[in-house]
């Protein structure tokens, strides 16, 4: 088997790179809401962190000719460190042999996604560990249901604990949330729970409740589900649980100022990138690094609600 040709060599490089930049792993799909990427030109930086002053009320009349009154903005920081991550996609020649037969048919692009999305369920878990973690939140940012509570029975009532989550943050930040996310069976609970249905006009409305419906119903922009899945010892485990959250987070278009939001993933410059591939001779393959370097923060934790247990196992 021959080794790969120039011209094939000079394919990997930027095109997989911009297949890895320019596709977005559904396995990472709450980490890209509740942890939106910010890039950072270095793995070790500071977090610059406002305080409260945007909420006091300052007196700025002035009299003609008299001074103006100047307003002061102090700041904490936390620091973020970087980790780097690694992959490599093994591309076996004969494979490659079979797909160049096939027209329009890219091998190494296809493999670059499948370990780009490996990557993703990584990230996506960590996203997952820190917005579950109850330690990471205040005691008036964090609620426990059990029994009658859980959504899971016909007597909860879910609109009243998204509510004083709702209140809670904005108590805390000035702002309501703007998400909620639930894990795949806090989804379903809430589709069929009477008191969701009893809001729905079943003359016109679709049963059970479509995520649309719930955004509607429950006042936030937007309801996504942690449907991320993983291998848990030979069984699939739900990434997200059987909980809930509500979070603030800073619009598109303000999440590259440092605007205050719930959490920031930290990604270097120019990652991820899909490195040259290299010919290994022993296993007749050809190997493509995948590379990132990241690293996810809850900045805002105030700006979170985390409803645990919400539907019963």
């Amino acid at each position: 088997m021959p080794q790969m040709t120039p011209s094939q060599a000079r394919v990997v490089d930027p095109l997989v790179t911009a297949v890895a930049r320019g596709y977005e792993s559904p396995e990472a799909a709450v980490a890209n809401v509740l942890f939106p990427i910010v890039p950072v030109g270095q793995r070790a930086g500071t977090i610059m962190v406002f305080g409260n002053e945007q909420f006091d009320i300052v007196d700025s009349k002035r009299a003609p000719g008299a001074s103006t009154k100047r307003v002061q903005f102090a700041y904490g920081s936390d620091k973020f460190s970087l980790v780097d991550f690694r992959l490599e996609a093994i591309v076996p020649m004969e494979l490659q042999e079979e797909a160049a037969a096939v027209p329009g048919l890219d091998l190494i692009s296809m493999y670059v996604r499948k370990v780009q999305d490996r990557m993703a369920l990584e990230r996506e878990n960590e996203a997952a560990m820190l917005a579950r973690t109850a330690a990471n939140y205040s005691a008036t940012n964090k609620v426990t249901l059990s029994g009658a509570s859980m959504w899971t029975d016909a007597t909860s009532n879910p609109f009243a604990i998204i509510e004083a989550g709702k209140e809670a943050i904005r108590k805390k930040i000035g702002k309501r949330p703007n998400v909620l996310e639930l894990g795949p069976t806090v989804l379903s609970a809430l589709r069929t729970h009477p008191k969701v249905l009893d809001r729905l006009s079943t003359a016109s409305d679709r049963v059970p409740a479509t995520i649309a419906q719930l955004q509607a119903l429950f006042e936030v922009e937007q309801v996504i589900e942690g449907g991320a899945i993983y291998n848990a010892a030979g069984s699939f485990a739900d990434v997200w649980g059987n909980d809930a959250i509500l979070a603030y987070v800073a619009p598109k278009s303000m999440q590259e100022m440092g605007s205050q939001s719930f959490g920031y993933t930290y990604q270097l410059t120019g990652r991820p990138m899909a490195e040259e591939g290299y010919d290994d001779r022993n296993r007749n393959s050809w190997i493509v690094p995948y590379t990132d370097a990241r690293a996810p923060y809850l900045v805002g934790a105030n700006g979170g609600y985390l409803i645990q247990n919400a539907v019963a196992p």
